[in-house]
């Protein structure tokens, strides 16, 4: 004779709440946000989100998707390239099958596998390392902004042609991003026959940068272009103004941080930045702006335009051909997509075909102001 155990009301609600949350689970498309909500790179997270959020909370209020209505899970990769796997497989054990995934390359290029092996869709609105696509060639993985060999030709391009300098200084942080950036923009300048008269890493956390300011001031470069993120450049600046070096600064997207108005203070007045175009700006995303008033939330930032722009073409695509991640992937490199950053298209590695950058000029207080070429 078979024994049985009594079922108390206990058990039979935590039951009815473990099928009623698969049903939830189940009318519901999860889309992960790994990005950093800690570290000195939250800010970059923090645009993410703002994007990601305002895009999936007016597709929901709007109906959803196939009847379906968007949960993001926001989950924190710190900008740590050693958080990048755990953060990825976060995404995966979640049961997600798309993501709108990692600020920062250095955590990205690690990243990409995870999503690759597993087949999810993920599309990065901030990491601009070729190294992130070219190294597997990922089928899955997608950006909503340019390369660093897009990023840096351009700001080449507007060093050759518009300021003119008799010579260049060039430093970075040794880091996948910095190096990677720094190495395009030097690469470009030589190209075009300019004086490229420094290429050195700095070490990241260092709190006293003396040295490399004393060779620069012996250099006298018109320019100095740095690749990295905010935290070594505030330092830079902040240094290089007390030991009496004026020399114009210039930096990448990293930089961009309203931060580095606190590490580098008045220094930070004339720095140059290569950023994404202020598409706040972009003729029919009106619509996307009242979104953003209505939610609370700004739509200014690097990349906070791009996460709400991934979250377009993730959603345009799963009403084309359903929530099947492998299908979904075929029609993103087969098709083009009307978006927040304007008119997209894929390449066989997921890299956009055109991206537009533009260059801001910082003042003391750390606005920006999006130059004219």
């Amino acid at each position: 004779m078979k024994s049985f155990k009594r079922v108390t009301p206990l058990v039979m609600a935590l039951g009815a709440l473990a099928i009623a949350g698969s049903a939830y689970a189940a009318d519901t498309i999860k889309i992960g946000i790994p990005q950093p909500m800690t570290g000195p790179a939250t800010q970059y997270g923090d645009q993410i989100q703002a994007g990601a959020l305002t895009a999936i909370e007016a597709i929901n209020e709007a109906g959803g998707v196939k009847g379906k209505k968007l949960e993001p899970l926001l989950i924190d990769d710190g900008c740590e390239p050693k958080q990048a796997v755990p953060a990825a497989n976060r995404v995966i054990n979640s049961g997600a099958k798309f993501a709108v995934a990692h600020a920062c390359s250095g955590t990205t290029v690690p990243a990409v596998n995870v999503y690759e092996q597993e087949g999810i869709v993920a599309i990065t609105p901030g990491a601009t390392s070729p190294l992130v696509t070219d190294t597997i060639k990922p089928h899955y993985f997608f950006r909503t902004i340019g390369r660093d060999d897009q990023q840096g030709p351009f700001a080449a391009d507007y060093i050759t042609k518009q300021l003119k300098p008799k010579s260049v200084a060039i430093l970075h942080d040794k880091q996948t991003y910095g190096s990677g950036v720094a190495t395009q923009v030097r690469d470009n300048l030589t190209k075009s026959g300019g004086n490229v008269t420094l290429f050195e890493g700095i070490n990241v956390g260092d709190s006293d940068y003396s040295a490399v300011i004393t060779k620069l001031k012996s250099l006298n470069p018109d320019l100095i272009y740095f690749g990295g993120y905010h935290a070594e450049l505030g330092l830079l600046l902040r240094q290089a103004r007390e030991q009496g070096l004026t020399t114009q600064f210039m930096g990448p997207e990293g930089v961009a941080n309203k931060d580095l108005v606190a590490i580098a203070g008045p220094a930070v007045k004339g720095l140059l930045v290569t950023l994404p175009s202020d598409f706040t700006k972009l003729p029919g995303n009106e619509k996307v702006l009242e979104h953003f008033k209505k939610y609370k939330r700004s739509p200014d930032g690097a990349f906070t335009l791009t996460a709400y722009a991934a979250v377009q073409i993730l959603v345009d695509s799963i009403n084309a051909v359903g929530a099947d991640p492998a299908k979904v992937a075929d029609y993103m490199h087969s098709n083009t997509f009307n978006t927040a950053i304007g008119k997209v298209e894929y390449d066989a590695k997921g890299d956009l075909k055109e991206f537009e950058f533009a260059v801001f000029k910082w003042d003391d207080a750390g606005n920006l102001e999006q130059l004219k070429l």
